[in-house]
């Protein structure tokens, strides 16, 4: 239906009020601003000094906008479930999804009742904002006009995988309410076979450091340029260094002058879905619970949406339990989520752990038990390394079964009975309880988005001590092949560190590779197939497994392995989706000889009637391209590009480079992995290089635009200036908010 006409007038006016900051607003800008300086380096980088810890979120927020305005306003969208309102009608599902999980009344209510150093965050965070704005009138907002203190309060998690939904997908939550609660037809669930973007997260022990320190690694893979690399130093004691995620107000992954911090993205149970037995009355809808008769809870969303340069709405009436919101309908059951997604203790426990100066004030953090997506590893200055695999862990009761073997070696994690009170949550395990891992007699650590139990060699956590729910993640390629690297390796330079981040060996055919030449090895002679694929065959034979730009066997291996694993069926679960280990010990068992042969042969024949010729080097269609700096860049085969020799991490390359053809292009464009990237040394004086994607600015027209390219290509690292005296020897330019 269209918005009433009242209504929009209502929301023109709104906008309009919201463009002309009151004089008492803009005093208050300019007072803060005063109190802040930014020194933005050679390479652009922002180190913003102020007195307060206020002051340097006013700071940062402000130059975040100088630098990528659209993606901040992008974020807050997502999370205030208005994304429509910019992109239009194609989301308004996803929106009705983060309304049904997250009210912006409660993070109102969170903003009244937060702590008064909080509060004073939370208003230097939208000051900041509406300050730019105020001062760049040339900066046009799509939607949100303005910024309001409580909205960080519905952003409280800086993963790129921020929101647990217990396995319901956007497909089936439009399948129910569009076409209403009686249907009887359902969405077939099935778990997408995403690209692995993971991080890596690697602590090095000081017994295993050439310089006797602690060092971290901390390498994020996510979509280019999701987050900006800062410095935040304030007179009450903060003085991070690292990411922050577009729009928020901490430093999510990076150091400060004692600790350092990296989160990989992980699979504890964090979200449950409940089949409810649910049925119809004269007095509407109810469900069975601990036997008895509940009423099904209800209220009115409506999510606006543009066609044409016109806003248009579509209201909703949502169905709750006391698990949850409605999500699903699967067999003819709803299914209630039960979440964590957003709370304020979360936006506390990611500052905390910013100012922690050693692992006891870190751990102390940690016991907020706020944090649902993340896995931790740590490193600090009097030498410690340490890991969490998650922090927020309902606990169950341990008399119900929450998991069901279906294959051997695969557990899953299934929608579970909402009518009876054992499958309720019990609290939350304590910290203690959790899987982690201290000074491991390993000295080092790696997560890669991979089982915890064989975090540290043979110092890993005993898998036997902990329930399935706690950590479910399954093994990967960047799993086994960080081990391999760091079991062997001692006396470790902060240089070695990154060159081990970089390393390029596939793992994953290893496995992969030997039953395609068993295959080919058993075929006759005579087999007009085996001759057409023989010189394809013996270039793989003679293939060292390293991805590079001159590697003709990369771009056949890689194809060839992408078209075998689109033969075996998709994950059921969340939880099979992170078993690749298994996954592909199941392709290199199940899939026939003659397939793997003839799935050869197809890559053969589609790069010959693509480029001409099969013998296609992977660096001339491995491509890294920035043009415009937009959202959704468009990327063209006629301009200039750089030879990429990185891969997909999926296969076991521990740096990152998703990349596909676009708009018809011949070249594979990368559009996610490695992004901001830092090797840090804990000693008396921190030692620190780091490199983004391209480079630091958004704008096509800054030296800073592309001017890190080649390093991130390669992993040649630039000089991190951490210090104050070293900032100013190596300053590009410094000014206050507003000049």
């Amino acid at each position: 239906m269209r918005i009433g006409f009242v209504a929009f007038c209502s929301l023109i006016m709104a906008s309009a009020f919201a463009q002309s900051p009151s004089t008492a607003e803009v005093k208050r800008w300019e007072a803060q601003a005063k109190q802040v300086n930014i020194v933005r380096d050679t390479y652009g980088v922002p180190h913003i000094y102020g007195k307060t810890d206020a002051d340097v979120v006013f700071g940062l927020m402000y130059s975040q906008c100088e630098e990528n305005f659209e993606r901040i306003e992008r974020n807050y969208l997502e999370m205030l479930g208005r994304r429509a309102e910019m992109e239009g009608e194609k989301l308004v599902y996803n929106d009705l999804l983060m309304r049904l999980i997250a009210d912006s009344n409660d993070a109102k209510k969170d903003y009244l009742q937060s702590p008064i150093w909080l509060k004073k965050l939370l208003n230097a965070h939208a000051d900041g904002i509406n300050y730019f704005l105020y001062k760049h009138p040339e900066v046009r907002p799509v939607v949100l006009k303005k910024f309001e203190p409580w909205f960080h309060l519905m952003y409280t998690d800086g993963s790129v995988s921020a929101t647990s939904t217990g396995g319901a997908s956007v497909e089936e939550i439009k399948q129910f309410y569009e076409n209403g609660p009686e249907t009887n037809s359902t969405v077939y669930h099935q778990i997408k076979d995403i690209e692995e973007r993971g991080s890596n997260g690697f602590a090095i022990g000081p017994k295993r450091s050439a310089s006797g320190n602690a060092m971290l690694y901390i390498n994020p893979h996510v979509p280019f340029y999701f987050r900006s690399e800062a410095q935040m130093v304030s007179e009450e004691g903060l003085n991070a260094y690292g990411a922050a995620t577009w729009g928020q107000f901490f430093i999510y992954q990076g150091f400060n002058e004692h600790v350092g911090w990296m989160h990989t993205s992980g699979y504890t149970d964090v979200a449950d879905l409940y089949e409810e037995k649910i049925s119809k009355t004269n007095k509407g809808w109810v469900y069975e619970y601990d036997k008895k008769f509940m009423p099904v809870k209800s209220k009115l969303i409506t999510i606006y949406y543009t066609v044409n340069g016109e806003k248009l709405a579509k209201s909703f009436t949502a169905f709750y339990t006391h698990h949850g919101p409605i999500v699903a309908k699967r067999n003819g059951k709803w299914l209630a989520l039960k979440e964590y997604n957003r709370s304020m203790k979360a936006l506390i426990q990611s500052w905390k752990t910013t100012k922690a100066n050693n692992l006891e004030e870190y751990t102390l953090a940690m016991k907020g038990l706020s944090n649902t997506t993340n896995n931790t590893v740590y490193a600090d200055d009097q030498g410690n390394i340490a890991y969490w695999h998650g922090n927020f862990v309902p606990k169950r009761n341990p008399g119900f079964d929450f998991t069901l073997k279906r294959n051997p070696g695969f557990d899953f994690t299934l929608p579970v009975d909402g009518s009876i009170a054992a499958t309720e949550w019990q609290g939350v395990h304590p910290l203690e309880e959790t899987v982690h891992l201290i000074n491991p007699a390993s000295g080092w650590m790696q997560n890669c988005n991979a089982t915890p139990f064989t975090l540290a060699g043979e110092s890993s956590p005993n898998k036997n001590n902990y329930p399935y729910y706690m950590a479910p993640d399954g093994q990967n390629a960047r799993g086994i092949n960080a081990m391999r690297l760091l079991n062997n390796r001692d006396s470790i330079t902060l240089e070695e560190l990154i060159e081990i981040g970089y390393d390029r060996y596939l793992t994953a055919f290893d496995i992969l590779l030997p039953p395609l030449f068993k295959a080919f090895d058993a075929t006759s002679n005579t087999d007009s197939l085996k001759n057409k694929i023989r010189p394809a065959v013996e270039t793989l034979r003679a293939w060292n497994k390293i991805t590079d730009t001159s590697s003709i066997a990369t771009t056949l291996a890689i194809d060839w392995a992408t078209k075998i694993n689109a033969l075996w069926p998709r994950a059921k679960t969340q939880e099979e989706n992170t078993e690749w280990i298994g996954r592909f010990n199941a392709i290199a068992n199940g899939v026939s000889s003659r397939k793997m042969l003839e799935q050869l042969n197809e890559v053969v024949n589609e790069l010959t009637a693509k480029y001409g010729y099969w013998q296609v080097r992977w660096g001339a269609i491995n491509r890294y391209q920035r043009l415009t700096g937009k959202f959704a860049e468009v990327y063209d085969d006629s301009k200039e590009s750089l030879a990429v020799p990185l891969s997909s991490s999926r296969w076991g390359s521990l740096p990152a480079f998703e990349s596909r053809s676009m708009y018809s292009s011949k070249g594979r464009y990368g559009f996610s992995g490695n992004s901001f990237i830092a090797a840090v040394e804990f000693g008396k004086r921190i030692k620190a290089k780091t490199i983004v994607t391209g480079g630091h600015s958004n704008n096509p027209l800054s030296p800073h635009f592309r001017d890190q390219s080649a390093g991130f290509v390669y992993g040649k690292f630039k000089d991190v200036f951490f210090y104050k005296e070293d900032v100013f020897n190596n300053k590009e330019k410094e000014y206050r908010p507003g000049e």
